[in-house]
């Protein structure tokens, strides 16, 4: 298993059974973040295995976009957010590659709905954990489309990633599938 920070871009190999995260220097992974705790959180290796733990810190840590409490199961491709950092789990075992991981490989996309989905998710890369993806008009403006045609584009996204009409947040989970599915790298993102 491997965490690559998104600023700077540095593999740190997790080894043993827990990596510590925070800003204390007797952390495993110690970050320079003024609003992360001495101690914020853990991985755990587990039988499955990694989770990341917050340890009750005021800011939190997130998954995917989303706030956790307590232990969260890590996947291939998860991106934590402790603080302001960026973190970006990457599995290493092929031959132990799950069924769901393999299931998550992205959907095919045309070459617009791909342009689509990189200026949705951008703003995640650069912002606080707050951001919300790019606007319908942002990304109209951008690719100097109708905004309807955006909308179609993101309703096809929507169909393809499987996120369904009633979910709340569709554009900010329809960036967090992409992104952890890899439709969306790091690469796209900051070019």
């Amino acid at each position: 298993m491997e965490i690559w920070t998104l600023e700077g871009v540095r593999r740190m190999d997790l080894t043993g059974g827990r990596v510590t995260v925070g800003k204390g220097p007797g952390n495993d992974i110690v970050l320079e973040d003024t609003r992360v705790s001495r101690l914020h959180a853990s991985l755990e290796r587990f039988a499955e295995g990694w989770c990341v733990n917050d340890l009750g810190s005021s800011n939190g840590t997130s998954v995917n976009g989303e706030r956790i409490h307590g232990a969260h199961r890590l996947r291939h491709g998860d991106e934590i957010r402790v603080g302001q950092t960026r973190l970006l789990f990457r599995s290493t075992a092929d031959a132990g590659a799950s069924r769901t991981e393999a299931e998550d490989a992205p959907p095919e996309l045309t070459a617009r709905e791909r342009d689509v989905l990189v200026l949705l998710c951008r703003p995640l890369l650069a912002r606080d954990l707050f951001t919300e993806p790019a606007s319908i008009k942002e990304i109209a403006s951008e690719l100097v489309v109708s905004e309807a045609a955006v909308k179609q584009h993101l309703a096809n996204l929507f169909d393809k990633f499987e996120l369904p009409a009633n979910l709340t947040h569709r554009r900010t989970r329809l960036a967090n599938a992409a992104i952890r599915r890899g439709a969306v790298t790091l690469g796209d993102l900051s070019s």
